[in-house]
């Protein structure tokens, strides 16, 4: 295949078709052992059916980009990637009580009707629901280590997975750990840097470059391009949470003011604000009892105090950071035609 012929939507048809086979293949297996766990490994089935495969997509064109050709074995690994992101969903969406993804109920959410009449039903959903996602991280590495590719391309790469999986737990682990506190934007930056931005866009594309012996200069370039633009996709995501379709994004608006989460959007506002517009604040964070019309009192004084727009110029400024550095690249043009295109698809997206 050329790489004409492996356009964005050719990529995804590819990329479902891989996951889609192997998690069913996995779940088949998962229910062999006793009909009990049918709920369980429906939401292994559950967690890749939808998504914009981008993290698989920045795998791929790393690859691509040193110059190696289309290869079904790499989309095999770059595929992995989704599960990750897959795994690392259902453990957010535990972790923060999210009802819904995907406009569907979370897995914890879902699997409550399995447990329903057993003591203590929503722990036990709860419980199963850690599992699941454990489970597709197991498969994340599986999916890799069997994707065709040749044992010494593997070996390049393999290490990365471990500074995969540290940055992305050590972004999780400081999102729970400044969640309630004062908002600080410095801090905010880090917990997305950390939970979102480096496992989106950076780790997939030195991934894929190290999988095609990438040298030094390019993986440096891959993190110049990578980082900033994997901040930016989560700064998007901070907006689209608050101010966002829920029935184009298929989440619930309230999550991050109920939670009181540290987002950079928060930040802002907190930084902008006088003390009575953050008492104003105060009174209003982490309060689920206050319902759409609490919601809306933080939307309205976020929009007052220009927060908003402040995160769109962060957006604005990080894309292009990350063009800057992309340009800069000694790439085949039809990498760096892509690798412009994904920056638009991360960042200037509706869900």
């Amino acid at each position: 295949m050329t790489s004409d012929q492996c356009g964005p939507d050719t990529l995804k048809t590819r990329v479902d078709d891989t996951l889609h086979r192997f998690v069913a293949e996995e779940a088949d297996r998962l229910a062999e052992i006793d009909p009990l766990l049918a709920p369980v490994a429906g939401q292994l089935e559950a967690a890749v059916a939808d998504g914009k495969r981008l993290r698989s997509a920045f795998c791929y064109w790393g690859w691509r980009a040193v110059g190696q050709q289309d290869s079904d074995a790499l989309v095999r690994a770059a595929a992995s990637m989704e599960l990750v992101h897959a795994a690392a969903v259902v453990h957010d969406d535990l972790i923060d009580d999210s009802p819904l993804r995907h406009g569907r109920p979370t897995a914890h959410k879902a699997l409550r009707a399995a447990v329903r009449r057993r003591p203590r039903a929503d722990a036990a959903a709860r419980s199963l629901a850690m599992l699941v996602g454990d489970l597709l991280m197991a498969m994340a590495g599986q999916l890799f280590a069997t994707s065709g590719l040749p044992a010494a391309y593997l070996s390049r790469a393999r290490p990365l997975w471990a500074v995969m999986a540290r940055e992305l737990i050590a972004g999780e682990c400081l999102e729970i750990l400044r969640t309630g506190t004062d908002p600080d934007t410095t801090a905010s930056l880090k917990v997305i840097r950390y939970k979102t931005a480096k496992y989106t866009v950076e780790q997939p594309l030195l991934i894929g470059g190290a999988l095609a012996g990438a040298g030094a200069r390019l993986r440096e370039g891959y993190r110049a391009y990578g980082l900033p633009l994997g901040e930016a996709f989560q700064l998007r995501d901070d907006l689209l949470g608050l101010f966002g379709d829920p029935d184009v994004t298929g989440k619930a608006n309230a999550d991050d003011v109920h939670g009181h989460r540290p987002t950079a959007l928060l930040a802002e506002t907190w930084r902008l604000a006088d003390d009575d517009e953050r008492e104003r604040l105060r009174s209003l964070l982490g309060r689920r009892d206050r319902g759409q019309e609490g919601l809306q009192a933080v939307r309205e004084l976020m929009l007052g105090l220009g927060a908003p727009a402040r995160i769109e110029d962060m957006i604005s400024a990080r894309v292009a950071e990350a063009l800057d550095a992309l340009h800069e690249l000694d790439v085949p043009p039809h990498a760096t035609a892509a690798l412009t295109a994904l920056a638009g698809s991360a960042a200037l997206r509706l869900s």
